[in-house]
């Protein structure tokens, strides 16, 4: 059964619609159509009840509006994306500039713990020649003295690793017997120095030791077939000159103290020669201050014996006091050093850890020079022009040698 539904437009519900003419034929605007079911579920399905057949009505222009809307939206959407920028926000200029000046105040503690370590080496070794040579002067046996100060040391070394200030090393049999020729040459110069400094004056001695770079360019030619640069022997010309003409002037000098002085410089600088020719690898594991302290300890049961035999039971309060000294001055004066010794050695093995080989050899240059200058004012040792120009000759003769050791010669090219 065919029905007619017909149905006026939303906006004009109480009107009649008009009948319009086109072209001599009778339009009506109400639009009949028979009602399927079939067509009305499918229609339903796609949410389209009604076709406006191209015929502008206002319900379907509503409609069309409604449809409309979210199209406005998804276009102001994507307008929003489109003008949507990230922008990086830029970081305060503080925080650059506080890295820079982390860096900068570490940079800056860094040069203020080094020159601290350096003002040190160079305050205690100023100590322990004042100390070691006013002890000497009252008591005049060179080697209980060195033996003392080995003690010393040997106690501060036993308390450091006691106390795990420094880690206490694993020492093999093989390591002990690779050291022992450095503890023996170790003994002997620091013997022979003390030896030096109880016969003449203490800027005398450390004039005379000033020639150590004389010794080790010889020797490292001798036993290690290293040949020196025609730089290297050019800085040796003034070192012997100078030395030779403060010898000449000098006015507390005498042969046993000059050659003692010699000997030191020898004993040293073989000491650098056998380090690096008997040395095995496996004893490289061992750090400077470690194996300083074991040449310390083994120095002195080296020397404990040597001291017996050659100068007895001296270093008591009862001999002591038998020849008139002051007991509790010289045993002071005699710690001190020892401290003094142990301390300006470790001191310097730091600042070797932490800058070249030339820069500590030119610091050890400049603290000969300070503890020359400072002695000569404590003691008030007399010193004749010549003899300080002699001196000051040496010394830039070892400042030149310090800079020119490490240039190399530039390979020949065939």
């Amino acid at each position: 059964m065919n029905s007619s539904v017909a149905l006026s437009s939303p906006s004009t519900p109480f009107l009649k619609p008009r009948n319009l003419l086109k072209g001599g034929t009778r339009i009506n605007p109400v639009r009949s159509f028979s009602f399927n079911p079939i067509r009305f579920s499918s229609l339903k399905k796609s949410n389209d009840l009604i076709s406006c057949n191209g015929v502008s009505s206002s319900f379907c222009g509503s409609r069309s509006s409604w449809s409309s809307i979210p199209s406005l939206v998804s276009s102001d959407r994507e307008n929003n994306k489109k003008d949507f920028k990230i922008k990086a926000t830029p970081a305060p200029e503080s925080a650059g500039a506080g890295e820079t000046t982390e860096e900068k105040s570490s940079g800056l503690m860094q040069t203020l713990q080094l020159g601290s370590l350096f003002g040190l080496w160079y305050l205690f070794n100023i100590y322990f020649n004042i100390y070691n040579k006013q002890t000497l002067k009252v008591f005049p046996y060179p080697v209980t003295i060195t033996t003392f100060q080995f003690l010393v040391g040997t106690v501060f070394v036993l308390l450091m690793w006691t106390t795990n200030l420094y880690k206490r090393p694993k020492i093999t049999t093989s390591q002990l017997v690779a050291i022992l020729p450095l503890a023996v040459v170790h003994t002997m110069g620091n013997l022979f120095t003390n030896m030096s400094l109880g016969k003449v004056a203490v800027s005398f001695t450390h004039t005379i030791k000033a020639m150590e770079p004389f010794f080790s360019v010889v020797l490292s030619s001798m036993f290690l077939g290293e040949v020196p640069t025609l730089w290297v022997i050019s800085s040796l010309i003034p070192i012997v000159g100078g030395v030779g003409l403060a010898s000449m002037t000098e006015a507390s000098f005498n042969w046993a103290g000059f050659w003692s002085a010699m000997a030191s410089n020898v004993t040293f600088q073989s000491r650098n020669v056998l380090s690096k020719k008997f040395m095995v690898k496996k004893e490289s594991s061992l750090d400077n201050i470690t194996l300083f302290s074991i040449i310390t300890i083994m120095s002195l049961f080296l020397l404990a014996p040597v001291a017996l035999v050659m100068e007895g039971v001296k270093f008591t309060p009862a001999h002591l006091t038998s020849v008139g000294l002051n007991v509790k001055e010289v045993f002071t004066r005699a710690l001190f050093a020892g401290l003094c010794f142990h301390a300006y050695q470790q001191v310097s093995y730091m600042i070797l850890q932490r800058v070249s080989p030339v820069t500590h050899s030119v610091g050890n240059c400049v603290k000969r020079v300070v503890v020359i200058v400072t002695s000569v004012l404590f003691f008030r040792t007399p010193v004749s022009p010549i003899n300080s120009l002699g001196t000051g000759i040496a010394l830039a003769g070892v400042f030149l040698y310090s800079r020119v050791k490490g240039i190399k010669p530039k390979p020949k090219t065939a």
